[in-house]
Order: C-alpha cells, then sequence, then structure tokens
C-alpha cells in the first residue's frame, strides 16, 4: 500500500496552528513567536513534510532563485559573503546565482534583473547603472552603493573605519603616512580616502601621499616599487591600503627587495580576509563583518521579495585588529 506524500494541512493539524502558520515559519520564520516555530518545526519532523518549492514558486509566479551581482569572483573578500547569503536563503527555498560584472559586463548583466530570470538581486557592484536596477524586481545593495538608486543598503561605515586604521597608525607615532587607494570613481575609495584625510587632520598632520590602486594585488605590488622608488628618507613610514589584497602585493614587493615590515614600513589593510593572519607578519586591518552582511542582505531581500517596501540602510560595526605589520617608526 502506497503512503501518501505528508502535506502542509498535516503538519498544521499536528502542531495546532492554522496552514498559514505553518506557512510563515517555512518561508519567514523571524515573525513567528519560538515556541510556535518549534512545535511547527517538531510536526514538519514528525511528518516527513517537505516543501514543494517547484509548485510554490509556480502558484506564486516566482523563480526560485536570487542573483548576487559580484564585481570580482576572483577576489576572496566576497567568499563570506556569498555564504552567508546562502545560509539565509536556502532554508527559504531560494537558489543563490553568483554572477561576476567585471567578467560579463554591464550590458550583458540587464538579463539578470528580469523577472523572468531572479525574484531579486543583490548588487555588491557600485559602478553598475542606477536605471539598469530600477523598477524591474527587489533590489538590496551590499558593501557597495550605487547613487541615485533607492534600496536598502547593507554595509558598514567606511569613511569611520579608515578614520580607525590611520587613528592607530598616529597613535603609534608616524607623521609621514602615504594611502593606496581603490579605483578611481568607486564609492569605497571615495569613502575611505574620505576617512584617511579626516583622522590626519584631526592631528594637524598633512594629507595622504597618495598612490593609486584597484583593490587588486598586483596594484598593492605596484604601489610597494613606487613607494622604494622614493629616497628613502622621503618615504612615508606608514602605508594605509584601501584593500587587504593591496596590502598583501605591498609587503611581498617591500620583502622581495630586502628590507621588512613593520621595521621599515608599517603596512594597514582593509577587511581582514583570512589569509592575512596567516603571513609573516600578520597584517594588522579593518575586520569587515562579512558573513553577517551576507545574511543581512539575503534577510533584506527576503523582507522585499514579501513586501516590504522600506529602504533605510543597515549599517554593521567593524572592529580594529591588530597584528605584527604595524608598529612605531623607527627612531
Amino acid at each position: 500500500m502506497q503512503h501518501q506524500r505528508p502535506k502542509i494541512v498535516d503538519v498544521a493539524r499536528l502542531a495546532g496552528v492554522s496552514t498559514a502558520t505553518v506557512s510563515r515559519v517555512l518561508s519567514n520564520p523571524q515573525i513567528v513567536n519560538a515556541e510556535t516555530r518549534r512545535l511547527v518545526e517538531e510536526a514538519i519532523r514528525h511528518t516527513g513534510y517537505r516543501l514543494n518549492h517547484a509548485a510554490r514558486n509556480l502558484r506564486h509566479r516566482r523563480t526560485g532563485g536570487v542573483v548576487a551581482l559580484v564585481p570580482n569572483l576572483s577576489n576572496p573578500f566576497f567568499s563570506q559573503i556569498l555564504a552567508g547569503m546562502a545560509a539565509v536563503l536556502a532554508p527559504a527555498g531560494y537558489n543563490l546565482l553568483v554572477a561576476d560584472t567585471r567578467a560579463e559586463g554591464g550590458g550583458s548583466l540587464l538579463r539578470y534583473a528580469e523577472p523572468s530570470r531572479a525574484d531579486g538581486l543583490i548588487v555588491l557592484d557600485g559602478s553598475l547603472p542606477a536605471d539598469a536596477m530600477a523598477r524591474r524586481m527587489p533590489v538590496v545593495l551590499a558593501c557597495e552603493w550605487i547613487p541615485g538608486l533607492a534600496a536598502p543598503r547593507v554595509k558598514i561605515d567606511n569613511r569611520q573605519a579608515a578614520q580607525l586604521a590611520v587613528e592607530h597608525l598616529i597613535a603609534l607615532g608616524h607623521r609621514h603616512i602615504a594611502h593606496v587607494a581603490g579605483p578611481v570613481g568607486n564609492v569605497l575609495t571615495d569613502a575611505r580616502l574620505a576617512g584617511a584625510e579626516l583622522a590626519l587632520k584631526a592631528h594637524g598632520l598633512p594629507a595622504p601621499r597618495l598612490f593609486p590602486g584597484d583593490f587588486t594585488l598586483a596594484s598593492g605590488q605596484r604601489a610597494g616599487a613606487a613607494w622604494l622608488a622614493q629616497p628613502p628618507e622621503e618615504r612615508p613610514t606608514a602605508v594605509f591600503l584601501a584593500s587587504d589584497e593591496m596590502a598583501c602585493g605591498f609587503i611581498g614587493e617591500v620583502q622581495h627587495s630586502g628590507l621588512t615590515v613593520p621595521r621599515d614600513v608599517s603596512v594597514m589593510g582593509f577587511d581582514d580576509i583570512e589569509l592575512v593572519a596567516h603571513m609573516t607578519p600578520a597584517l594588522s586591518t579593518i575586520h569587515q563583518p562579512r558573513e553577517a552582511i551576507g545574511r543581512h542582505a539575503a534577510q533584506r531581500l527576503l523582507d522585499r521579495i514579501g513586501g516590504d517596501e522600506g529602504s533605510e540602510d543597515t549599517v554593521l560595526p567593524v572592529e580594529l585588529v591588530l597584528r605584527g605589520s604595524t608598529a612605531p617608526p623607527r627612531g
């Protein structure tokens, strides 16, 4: 005799709640009180009920997919953010699809912003045009933001974080500080440079000597070569780089020349990617709560898919992580 597949009404009957409550536990559990959620979850386990995602998506005219638009998938910075997104989206029945905006180009990316392909977008690239993202589907911005696009933003206070980094270098006694910036026109580049300048100005110190960069390892190496090319007496004694990848490239270039960090130059990064704790020396940096950024972004998108039109920002705290790459300047 063939057993019938358990239905949502069976779960509701066993838990002593309505089918609507069971549905809310499955799709939006944070709005259900803990005791009710526990009863429903126990009933689901007891009955063996499984949500038919395909039928639900067809019923609600949804694809069951969410697309994350990432500016450079080779950058290890994004790994924990994407893991945080998946941890929230998967239990809600959504697949996470990832597209590299640098590899695909702006024009071809527009196909992801169609309701027939995805139910929502999480955008991590602030260089995309606002009009391409608007009015198509629910959108949440994470880490970077697109000026002119009215969508919730999940981020840190980049200016304040950069101030924190440079304040540390000043407290060590550094008075000649350089900054390796991100790509020209990038919102993070501008915010982090502004924070560095504010910290120096508050102590009556000159603006940082600027070296160009683009958040990549190679641009950090180039900045290291430019720093080495200066006469030793004119070199900044500390360098704050706008990303950890650039800091890794900078340290490698300095060490290959026979100099050492932090004896010859202190180096401060930004992001706290996994690698930098295992370098020699380990990198002092700004810790971004990357998994939390991904989780918050995914939850905000689920809320918007569910009808919440709020566009307020979520600003998460950062932490100054001190390791071996920063020290007082040589006497």
